[in-house]
């Protein structure tokens, strides 16, 4: 009886040693780390939850987004519906391409300034705005 435990646990022990040699000779063949072939970075997501709601207790909004396509679906009623489909992403649609928009677009915001309340009709004079003692 012993002596098929202590054979167990030595096949144990190889099968361990074949595992980490064949990694090891695969990360020197493809000239990476070897925990670059047991940790690989996951790959692009395809998949996102863009932004959801609730519309009562039971149903929400929805907004999907697949490969640059965002999806507009309603889910927890009896049946779940897809309200539109096709939908440009944000990402996908880029800068407008209208003539004068680039125009526009590179001008800077005009600047808010605030209100001037209680200032007499002579602005354009800065001496009538000092107090007069």
């Amino acid at each position: 009886m012993e002596n098929y435990i202590f054979w167990t646990f030595m096949l144990g022990i190889l099968a361990v040693i074949s595992v980490g040699a064949a990694v090891f000779l695969r990360a020197y063949l493809t000239g990476t780390a070897p925990s670059a072939i047991l940790f690989r970075p996951k790959g692009e997501r395809r998949l996102e939850v863009v932004d959801h709601t609730s519309v009562d207790n039971r149903r929400k909004l929805i907004l999907i987004r697949r490969d640059d396509v965002e999806h507009l679906i309603m889910t927890g009623g009896p049946v779940d519906v897809v309200i539109e489909t096709g939908i440009k992403s944000q990402g996908a649609l880029g800068h407008p391409t209208a003539e004068g928009s680039s125009e526009a677009a590179a001008a800077p915001p005009p600047i808010r300034r605030a209100p001037f309340f209680g200032r007499s009709s002579d602005a354009a004079n800065p001496a009538a705005d000092d107090p007069k003692f």
